[in-house]
């Protein structure tokens, strides 16, 4: 496919600044991604339809294993996850962490090597436990005091199995108080301060066929600021000293979890990478100096940073209404396929693809096709006074916590995923079907 791209310099290319690296300005006010035209997907597989960035996910992610070398990097499965995301991540040198025996299962039958992988999870299912121990998953989390008991009884005897201990370290961050991991008022962890990490970590070294390799942190998501991870650092190493002078054991990792924050919007703060990169190993390094420690493995768990500013939702418009002052673009998707704005108030970027407007921007709020007043994908955004039905919107930033949080509300059904890379696009999940919907449906 051949690609005719403006200049520029002539366009002004700053307001991409927060969409693939790939991404072209085409004549008439088109844009490509990974060298395909988003109007041709919309013509070709439909709207609404997610577009994903097949060498946007690669070059993150050796991003990441450049700025961590020596530490392992295990993507962040509940972003989002496909049997080709578990090929590229596997190809480019990172671990998967998961939370369910579904993701799990996904990745080991796509051939992703179970012992890289970590399984997490606040209330794991014997189902999520029997998966992790038949296929020989790396790591098992520990994220409560009656895990321990019913792991060791699931393992055996004779058998083995690493563990790592989620501990609250007391750190809070993250963009909005629902993804704040890191505090005592939340599910997730045992904590530091009312002792519940040391007993665990006690009552599992009790457990011979459990072996207790590190410790583990998430302190949140959307963290755009390095400092709250050096606090959580410290405090981490800080318990690893109290292992050791209590125990008798020095734990080979530590894993700081992830919520790497990213821009949605042009002008958004962002995680800085290799200021973290930088700051953590020397805060490590420093911090097990000063305890007489040996400096443990790093391991990271970045989901949404890699996956999330590669992907391009796609919707058509179809209704404009002008009710008082304001404006409302209803399209033909919404919270069934992207809950994100109505559970946490995200803001996104949308904009009009597939024709150029000379006409003057009017404020506005998209909205989804759903029953809920709440069905809003994005409040107060500048749009072309002119858009109409028929016009094409596009969403960056797209890739994360969307179609994996996807609902069937309405029976609507889910999207479709395609991928883009050279030129080429092809299905990587189709669209779900009102068949879909009535296969389910066994009852009479």
């Amino acid at each position: 496919m051949t690609i005719a791209v403006l200049s520029d310099v002539a366009t002004g290319a700053e307001d991409l600044s927060i969409w693939p690296a790939s991404t072209e300005r085409l004549p008439h006010g088109g844009l490509a991604v990974g060298g395909v035209s988003l109007t041709e997907i919309a013509e070709r597989f439909e709207t609404p339809v997610y577009v994903l960035d097949e060498g946007e996910v690669r070059g993150r992610c050796r991003t990441y294993r450049e700025a961590f070398p020596g530490a392992d990097v295990h993507y962040a499965a509940k972003a989002f996850l496909s049997r080709a995301m578990v090929r590229w991540v596997q190809e480019e040198g990172l671990g998967l962490d998961v939370c369910s025996a579904g993701e799990l299962e996904l990745a080991v039958t796509a051939g992703f090597p179970p012992e890289r992988i970590v399984l997490h999870g606040n209330a794991k299912s014997p189902r999520d436990l029997e998966a992790a121990l038949r296929l020989g998953v790396g790591r098992i989390v520990i994220d409560g005091p009656s895990e321990i008991a019913r792991i060791a009884a699931a393992v055996g005897p004779e058998g083995h199995q690493k563990v790592m201990v989620r501990v609250v370290p007391g750190v809070s961050a993250g963009g909005h108080d629902k993804i704040r991991t890191g505090t005592e008022d939340q599910k997730f962890g045992l904590s530091l301060t009312d002792g519940g990490a040391q007993h665990a970590v006690a009552r599992i070294l009790g457990q011979p066929q459990l072996e207790l390799t590190g410790l583990h942190c998430h302190i949140g998501s959307q963290i755009t600021d390095v400092k709250p991870y050096l606090v959580a650092l410290r405090r981490m190493v800080g318990l690893m000293a109290r292992i050791r002078d209590t125990h008798g054991i020095v734990l080979p990792e530590l894993d700081m979890g992830g919520g790497h924050g990213i821009a949605y919007r042009p002008g958004e703060p962002a995680l800085e990478l290799t200021a973290l990169a930088r700051r953590l190993r020397a805060e490590l390094v420093e911090g097990c100096g000063a305890a007489r420690l040996t400096v443990p493995r790093l391991l990271i768990e970045p989901g949404r940073a890699v996956v999330g500013p590669a992907g391009v939702a796609l919707y058509r418009v179809l209704a404009v209404k002008h009710t008082g002052e304001r404006v409302f673009v209803a399209v033909d998707g919404g919270m069934s396929d992207n809950p994100r704005p109505a559970l946490y108030g995200v803001r996104y970027a949308p904009r009009l693809i597939g024709r150029h407007s000379t006409a003057g921007p009017r404020t506005a709020t998209v909205v989804g096709r759903h029953c809920e007043a709440g069905d809003i994908l994005a409040a107060d955004v500048e749009l072309p006074d002119d858009i109409h039905p028929g016009d094409l919107l596009a969403v960056p930033v797209a890739g994360a916590y969307q179609l994996s949080m996807a609902s069937g509300y309405n029976l609507v059904g889910r999207p479709a995923v395609i991928a883009v890379h050279e030129g080429a696009a092809r299905v990587l999940v189709r669209r779900e079907t009102l068949e879909d919907f009535r296969n389910r449906d066994i009852g009479a």
